[in-house]
C-alpha cells in the first residue's frame, strides 16, 4: 500500500498545481451550456475520490453527493473542498493493508473487483479529468504547467535527430543511437 501511496501522491500533486492554474474569475466558467464548469470537475475529482472510491474500498456503498455548487462555491471554497475531501479518503486508503488490496469491494454500478484494481481505476479517473482542465484551461486562453516538467517542444529540443517518421523508413539499430 505503501508504494500505491506514494505513487498516488505523485498523481494528486500533478492535479494540484493544474487546479492551481484556474483562474479564480473562470472558476464556473463551463466550455458549452449543459458541461462541467472548472468547479464542477474540481469538485467531482474530490466528491468521487472520497464518497465513492474510498468508501467501497472500505466495504461501503457509494455515497456520491454530486459536483455542484452547493458543496463548496468559490474559488476558495472548491480548492479548499479538493484539499478536505483528498485528507479524508487518504485516511481511509492508510488503512488498507495487503489483505484489504486482495479483497473484492463493489463498485456503484454492482460490479465486484478487486480493491487494488478499484483504486487503479480511480487513478485513471483522476488522470481523465485533469486532462480535461488542461483542455479547458486552453480554451480561455491559459496554460498549465508541463506535466513532467518539459513542454512537447522542450523534450523534441532534447532530443536527438531521428530520420523521417515515414512509413518504410526504419530507425537505426539501437547499437547505432548517438
Amino acid at each position: 500500500m505503501d508504494v500505491f501511496l506514494d505513487y498516488y501522491a505523485g498523481i494528486r500533486e500533478r492535479t494540484r498545481r493544474v487546479v492551481a492554474c484556474i483562474p479564480d474569475d473562470r472558476m464556473e466558467w463551463r466550455p458549452a451550456p449543459g458541461r462541467f464548469s472548472f468547479a464542477d470537475v474540481v469538485r467531482h475529482v474530490a466528491a468521487i475520490e472520497r464518497y465513492m472510491f474510498a468508501e467501497n474500498v472500505a466495504g461501503r456503498p457509494s455515497a456520491y453527493p454530486g459536483h455542484g455548487p452547493e458543496l463548496a462555491s468559490g474559488a476558495d471554497e472548491v480548492r479548499a473542498y479538493f484539499e478536505a475531501r483528498h485528507a479524508e479518503a487518504m485516511e481511509i486508503f492508510r488503512g488498507l493493508d495487503a489483505a484489504a488490496l486482495r479483497r473484492r469491494c463493489t463498485t456503484p454500478g454492482g460490479v465486484t473487483i478487486s480493491t487494488w484494481k478499484w483504486l487503479r481505476a480511480m487513478v485513471e479517473h483522476e488522470v481523465h479529468h485533469r486532462g480535461q482542465l488542461y483542455l479547458m484551461l486552453g480554451l480561455v486562453g491559459r496554460s498549465a504547467p508541463p506535466m513532467f516538467g518539459l513542454t512537447s517542444e522542450q523534450v523534441r529540443e532534447n532530443s536527438i535527430p531521428r530520420p523521417s517518421a515515414a512509413p518504410g523508413i526504419p530507425f537505426p539499430p539501437e547499437g547505432e543511437l548517438r
